[in-house]
């Protein structure tokens, strides 16, 4: 109660407009400050940063239809959302009759069915029921700041700002979604999307990878993208698969306010399981962050997937073999990987087997911890081609260069956040030999192993090292804080996978409990099942939990 006053009088009074020097950052802050606020009114961290996600693409899809003619990038464009239940129809109204409207809104726009608009706003509810609450948060903190670069293209930079920040903020569990841009930004430039290539993500999250894409088309090929391809490039050369459907929404926003997809054409991300069916449509590019976590104790083997080579729980493994159906013949891929996808055996060493011997399997990125959301996080890149069946057999690939970014490499989310120009060296190395591979240029960190001594390690081994780390010197220590920092963050990961192994066996015991009953026993057989169930319910939220720790960011 003694906050509702204060928001009240904060409502009537304008607040200054944005000046030259404000940044998108200095914008987002202020939002997300505003959140400790709607704590005091029942407003959860989840529910505000969906209400902003809502809000924040009304706000700038009208500044993206009033914006200058020259940044259109040659396409026409309709206003995203229909006049009535735009931006202007929000900022027009006060108290109980803008809470009332804004209610109207999302569910007028959640009717449009079968479209993009309409995806976004499906189920769509308004969480903000205090009207001066509602009415700060539209024309004190969002409407008076401009939320576009000045004098540039509309880039979604507060909106993916946004994001990150609800990635940073561990309970919402949105740093499962979230790939860090400068990543995002290297794997991109070393695949060189171009016009008429088809892009996909089968685990795209809140679509980083395909609003990357997108704009190295954009930004290299603008004098292309006239007529047909345009329209391509805008309705279906770029799409994405999304398990999620809260996700999906955040995806969808964001594709329509960087230009990809219009709000009356279909969605052009599918919300399924990518891995529960065989692909019916094939792609040029896929680029692929898929979810960590604990899938090789707990995931499913999809047995229905007759096209993978073989069958596994490890759903890593599953996305390796997925990734490669979704690639039409000479198809490039970039994906993003725990270190156990490098060397987990039985499935994995045959699958690693036949990514070698049927696609060119041309380079590793290995990478730093202290990059990712995820505590401990040992992940890597890996770059491959599918290739046309070769005469006699011969094994597609030829070479693998590996470039260690780990070894000796310190980040961290604060203090030192990996940064685009923190590649700049592994992408020069790996365009080093323009378009023959083997006429690479070795480095201390980038070196290639021959098809053979791969095809020759134990288990088909592909945890690779280039350089020896140099801590073995006490002058290389990093500080103590640091140190104690990696302790704790590999003994998180290490816990996160104990406990999914007792959760695993724990369910496996309870069922086979409940299978092996006696048939007279039927109380007894009916208490364990609803025991059974309360308990896989409790330990599902916990493998839930657990995933959201340990699961990559995408």
């Amino acid at each position: 109660m003694s906050t509702t006053p204060a928001l009240m009088n904060s409502a009537t009074t304008p607040a200054p407009r944005r000046s030259a020097g404000e940044t998108t950052s200095t914008l987002v802050n202020r939002l997300w400050s505003y959140c400790e606020l709607l704590r005091h009114s029942g407003v959860s961290t989840l529910d505000y940063v969906e209400q902003l996600t809502y809000l924040l693409f009304l706000k700038m899809a009208d500044e993206r239809a009033n914006r200058p003619a020259r940044f259109r990038k040659n396409m026409p464009e309709e206003p995203l959302v229909p006049q009535g239940l735009d931006w202007q129809s929000l900022t027009s109204r006060s108290a109980e009759d803008l809470v009332d409207h804004y209610e109207h809104v999302l569910r007028e726009l959640g009717r449009k069915g079968g479209t993009m608009l309409g995806e976004v706003f499906t189920k769509a509810q308004n969480k903000i029921h205090e009207p001066a609450v509602l009415e700060r948060l539209i024309k004190d903190l969002i409407d008076p700041y401009t939320w576009t670069r000045e004098n540039q293209d509309l880039k979604g930079d507060a909106y993916e700002g946004l994001l990150q920040r609800g990635a940073e903020d561990r309970k919402t569990g949105a740093g499962q979604y979230f790939t860090p841009r400068p990543l995002i930004d290297a794997m991109v430039d070393c695949l060189q999307p171009r016009p008429g290539e088809s892009i996909t993500d089968p685990a795209c999250g809140t679509g980083g990878f395909l609003i990357a894409a997108h704009a190295h088309i954009v930004e290299r090929y603008e004098e292309q993208l006239y007529g047909d391809e345009a329209r391509k490039l805008q309705t279906g050369a770029i799409t994405g698969y999304e398990l999620v459907r809260e996700t999906a929404r955040l995806a969808l926003m964001n594709m329509l306010l960087h230009g990809i997809g219009t709000s009356e054409a279909r969605p052009l991300i599918t919300i399924q399981d990518s891995l529960a069916k065989s692909p019916h449509k094939f792609y040029d590019i896929v680029l692929a962050n898929p979810p960590f976590g604990v899938g090789s104790v707990t995931g499913e083997a999809y047995t229905s997937r007759k096209d993978f080579w073989t069958q596994t729980t490890n759903k890593q493994l599953n996305f390796v073999q997925h990734i490669y159906t979704l690639l039409k013949t000479n198809g490039r891929a970039a994906l993003v990987l725990p270190d156990n996808v490098l060397f987990e055996g039985g499935a994995g060493a045959e699958i690693r087997r036949r990514l070698l011997d049927l696609t060119n399997v041309h380079t590793l990125l290995r990478l730093p911890t202290g990059i990712f959301y995820a505590n401990g996080v040992k992940a890597n890149v890996l770059f491959f081609d599918k290739r046309p069946p070769r005469p006699g057999g011969k094994p597609a690939t030829k070479q693998l260069w590996v470039y260690d970014f780990r070894t000796d490499q310190r980040f961290t989310l604060k203090q030192r956040a990996l940064r685009r120009e923190h590649l700049d060296e592994f992408v020069a190395a790996f365009h080093s030999g323009g378009r023959d591979y083997s006429a690479r240029k070795p480095s201390e960190r980038f070196r290639a192993y021959e098809y053979d001594e791969l095809i020759a390690r134990n288990k088909v081994n592909l945890d690779l090292t280039v350089l020896q780390s140099s801590s073995a010197s006490s002058a290389a220590l990093a500080p103590p804080d640091v140190i104690a920092q990696e302790i704790v963050e590999d003994l998180e990961t290490a816990l996160a996978e104990f406990t999914a192994v007792a959760q695993a066996l724990k369910k496996a015991a309870r069922i086979k409990a409940a299978n092996s009953a006696p048939t007279g026993a039927v109380d007894t057989a009916e208490d364990l099942t609803g025991t059974t169930g309360t308990t896989n319910a409790t330990s599902t939220s916990e493998d839930d939990n657990s995933d959201d720790d340990t699961t990559q960011e995408r």
